[in-house]
């Protein structure tokens, strides 16, 4: 099991190509992959392009035990996926820009508490996101269900490229209310 609680399952690992880029990254198949493929989405369009090579691009699962927290177990089971980790190392002192970081609140305001940011947790690690959601969570399988775009069969207002304003008085109020790990 990773620390999340997921169990460590190379058969269901899958690879996917992140909409919008050239990217790809290896993940964990169904509902974590949905969540997860949302942020890199966002991330590519609202962040910073994922398929540059830049900061290390993107990684997901991993067979490498070598961890540097706990926290990075949850690439074992394929749960968690890292954004430029290079530029983001863990226990690295490189934040995000504060329009950046209010970016990565809103993205975490999708997933309605199903994911956690490395840059909430200790050692930080602002390139890290992981599910934090149990497998048979129903929130995580609503969550999925709407954020995941290879089941989609009508336009969404979510979609990549296509995000609601992170600005307005009611994302923030919604990121606002969005619980903090500890």
């Amino acid at each position: 099991m990773s620390a999340n609680g997921w169990k460590i399952d190379p058969a269901a690992i899958t690879t996917y190509r992140v909409e919008g880029s050239n990217a790809s990254v290896a993940l964990r198949r169904g509902r974590a992959a949905a969540v997860l493929l949302h942020i890199a989405r966002r991330w590519h369009y609202e962040i910073a392009p994922l398929d540059t090579g830049e900061g290390g691009g993107i990684t997901g699962h991993t067979t490498r035990r070598t961890i540097r927290a706990g926290f990075e177990s949850n690439y074992l089971s394929g749960t968690a996926l890292a954004l430029h980790p290079t530029a983001y190392p863990t226990g690295g002192s490189e934040r995000l820009w504060p329009h950046h970081e209010a970016i990565v609140r809103d993205i975490l305001a999708d997933c309605q508490g199903t994911v956690v940011w490395g840059g909430d947790l200790n050692p930080a690690k602002a390139s890290h996101f992981e599910i934090v959601a149990r497998p048979a969570d129903k929130v995580l399988a609503q969550v999925a269900a709407y954020l995941d775009t290879s089941a989609q069969t009508k336009f969404k207002s979510q979609t990549a490229g296509m995000v609601a304003d992170p600005a307005t008085p009611a994302r923030r109020e919604k990121v606002r209310r969005l619980p903090r790990p500890r």
